[in-house]
């Protein structure tokens, strides 16, 4: 839209107000309804590029997507909130030109960014871009707790059983009283009992066909009677 235009929005009812009645400022929404919004827009301002920024108007900029993403985030908007952590750290990718106390704060930001991106990757099931974000976490904090056990939530979702393992365990070596950790990991090892159960009961079957087809084939070897050797008339 331009700057005086007016629009017409036509919102689902599973965008508006869902299947409850909502009472509202100057009316009842009642439920499954689809909402007509007349739109003007008065004003806008639009942001600068992370180039037309020094180091640290960047480093404030991504602090505040950082909190943008954190109130989206709570309220269950994992998808905006996850596009805000990307955007703040892309304010802070390249710290080069940064003072050594600005690269300090944007090593924080990044951290908290990628951390509670990857938390929203994990709640919209994209668990190997939640894998990603974790190591770029573990990269600039190898002791990282959260990282560790969000990484190891995000493998086990995706069936990497045994790095599920190394991160927990690492996690725990760091942060033997943590809860979540505690939890997540006696949740994994039953998983490995389930899968290895799994594992078992496959192999013993196909060793039981192989054993089947090999009896099979000796006794037809067994049932069949050698042909009589011809005799030669002529000798």
């Amino acid at each position: 839209m331009k700057k005086g235009e007016v629009a017409l929005l036509t919102i689902a009812p599973e965008y508006a107000f869902g299947s409850s009645e909502s009472k509202q400022e100057l009316a009842v929404v009642p439920p499954n309804s689809t909402v007509y919004y007349e739109v003007e827009l008065v004003s806008f301002v639009k942001e600068k590029e992370s180039w037309d920024l020094n180091t640290q108007e960047k480093i404030e900029a991504a602090g505040k997507k950082k909190e943008e993403g954190n109130v989206l985030f709570k309220a269950g908007k994992y998808l905006r909130a996850s596009k805000r952590y990307e955007k703040a750290v892309k304010y802070i990718d390249y710290d080069t030109s940064f003072s050594e106390e600005e690269k300090k704060q944007s090593k924080a930001l990044k951290v908290a960014c990628n951390l509670n991106d990857a938390a929203c990757k994990l709640k919209l099931k994209d668990y190997k871009q939640a894998e990603k974000l974790c190591t770029k976490v573990l990269e600039l904090e190898s002791a990282n707790v959260k990282a560790l056990y969000r990484r190891a939530q995000a493998y086990i979702n995706l069936a990497d059983l045994d790095l599920a393992e190394l991160d927990i365990k690492k996690a725990l070596e760091l942060d033997p009283d943590n809860r979540e950790v505690k939890l997540e990991y006696k949740a994994l090892k039953e998983k490995i009992k389930e899968y290895n159960k799994k594992e078992a009961k496959f192999y013993g079957n196909m060793f039981a066909k192989m054993n089947k087809m090999d009896s099979g084939d000796s006794s037809k070897s067994a049932a069949k009677e050698p042909e009589p050797m011809s005799i030669d008339s002529k000798a």
